[in-house]
């Protein structure tokens, strides 16, 4: 596992979050801009963990992984109605030119929450937890990103016309079952993933 990689989730995350916490906002914007800083706050937290920098908690991360789960899927799309993006939103137009898009990566947010929770006991493959090394350790698939869009890990990317080792097949996502056997990191890292790609593709820059 790349521990310098996973760290820039946090970065990713809590630069997120900075710009989406804008002064002024009121009923659903503001309702949405705090779940991005909450979300920010946990991922900073839990990165240490992630890394081995301090030991590890299968406890702690089922609580991120819970806390996570209630800002994703149908609860976050349903803080995006139309007509709620002008500032002090920072959400493109795009969110709702492909809703379609948008629906998948926070249900696919949504799965990898729950995923989380069934991989803690499994540790990080960096030798912490119960498993440790699981699956010969690292991140499943090769790291690639979820979803299209930037690349956190330097892998390829999945569903956004990512392909595996260069052949032209776009590789499969794993579901729960492959989630819950993957070290915490592994899962972690698609996290990271898939907000990096969400973020890419319909936050405005500041």
């Amino acid at each position: 596992m790349n521990y310098a990689a996973i760290a820039g989730i946090a970065v990713s995350v809590s630069l997120a979050g900075g710009v989406w916490a804008h002064s002024g906002a009121k009923g659903v914007v503001k309702e949405r801009m705090d779940g991005m800083m909450a979300m920010s706050k946990a991922v900073k937290t839990i990165t240490p963990l992630m890394r081995g920098k301090v030991d590890y908690d299968a406890a702690r991360v089922r609580d991120f992984a819970a806390m996570l789960k209630t800002h994703s899927g149908e609860a976050m799309t349903r803080l995006f109605p139309e007509g709620t993006g002008a500032a002090p939103s920072v959400a493109k137009p795009a969110i709702w030119e492909n809703w379609q898009t948008f629906e998948a990566l926070a249900d696919r947010l949504d799965i990898l929450a729950e995923g989380l929770s069934l991989a803690a006991d499994n540790g990080v493959s960096g030798g912490g937890g119960a498993s440790g090394s699981m699956m010969g350790g690292g991140a499943m698939m090769g790291g690639g990103a979820m979803m299209g869009g930037q690349t956190m890990m330097g892998g390829q990317t999945m569903m956004g016309g990512g392909t595996m080792m260069g052949t032209g097949a776009k590789m499969a996502e794993p579901g729960l079952e492959q989630l819950a056997e993957m070290p915490a990191d592994a899962v972690f890292q698609q996290v990271g993933q898939t907000c990096a790609a969400c973020h890419t593709k319909f936050r405005a820059e500041k």
